[in-house]
């Protein structure tokens, strides 16, 4: 477990990341972070979107449900 530190920045609060959880998050300065509320009442941390991820899900629906259509249509 690694612990973040609040800091002071500007008139906001921010939080310190330590390199090493960048990397395991595979994150860059930049990049977006998402916080998503875990079952247990904690909080997770990822770069994972979970809005895109249903768009995606669906969009396999969709791909699924018309691949032949979608095959005629990419020659």
């Amino acid at each position: 477990m690694d612990a973040l530190k609040l800091t002071t920045i500007g008139t906001s609060t921010g939080v310190v990341i330590p390199k090493e959880v960048l990397t395991r998050l595979n994150v860059a300065k930049g990049d977006t972070l998402y916080v998503t509320e875990t079952p247990d009442g904690g909080y997770s941390l990822t770069a994972y979107d979970p809005d895109f991820a249903t768009k995606m899900e669906k969009a396999d629906a969709i791909i699924r449900r018309y691949r032949n259509t979608l095959s005629v249509l990419a020659k």
